[in-house]
């Protein structure tokens, strides 16, 4: 009990409002570019982190306006980088190996949507975790042209960006106003509940990865019979 007591405590002094102020837009702005335009930003928290600004928003502590015009220019740039990773290093990607922070599995899996939906990949992996950061590099790597990109990527950017951000937003403000829960007083536990719920998706994912690991090895051990 203690370690989570220690745990709650260390979060309610990093959700401290002055805190929030000083480094809130910073922060929100590197971990939003760094998912979106660095391959070993994949494991950042990106939906859950723009609910809770989104959440901080309504409870005062950030402005919504230079909230939505900052990340989703850190959601356009971060992709931008990523396409011009991949066209820069194009093929030589799908032949890297495995290390800490890159798994060619993840590379796969944005490849196999992007050979399923094409461009629009770029707007559906927004809101698919691991695969919103490979996806631009992806696209790059297919040398899909940079006009067509563009295009898909201020539009995911902004649906993503607006979606998450004004949900938690909203979220909030119903919080307060209809249900009367104060969240001066219970963000840590606000805070908590959406990061689990974000999380979720993740799980079920690596579950999913896990059974088909499993199928494969059942299956190759058949034929090897």
């Amino acid at each position: 009990m203690e370690i989570f007591y220690e745990l709650f405590h260390q979060l309610k002094q990093y959700l401290d409002p002055s805190t929030i102020a000083k480094a809130g837009y910073l922060v929100l702005f590197l971990v939003v570019f760094a998912e979106t335009g660095l391959a070993m930003g994949f494991f950042l928290p990106g939906d859950s982190l723009l609910v809770v600004a989104g959440i901080f928003a309504a409870r005062g502590d950030l402005n919504v306006f230079v909230l939505l015009g900052l990340l989703f220019v850190a959601a356009v740039v971060g992709d931008a980088v990523g396409y011009f990773s991949g066209a820069k290093l194009g093929p030589r990607l799908f032949t890297r190996q495995k290390s800490l922070l890159f798994r060619p599995s993840h590379l796969q899996k944005a490849h196999a949507f992007y050979e399923k939906y094409g461009g629009k990949t770029i707007i559906i992996a927004r809101f698919v975790p691991i695969v919103r950061t490979f996806a631009p590099i992806v696209a790059g790597a297919a040398q899909m042209p940079y006009r067509q990109f563009v295009v898909f990527n201020v539009v995911g950017g902004l649906l993503w960006v607006f979606s998450m951000i004004l949900g938690g937003y909203f979220l909030g403000s119903v919080l307060q106003t209809r249900f009367g829960i104060n969240l001066d007083e219970h963000i840590e536990w606000v805070v908590i509940i959406v990061v689990a719920l974000s999380l979720v998706p993740m799980l079920v994912e690596f579950i999913k990865a896990r059974r088909e690991k499993k199928s494969r090895a059942a299956r190759a051990g058949d034929v090897s019979v």
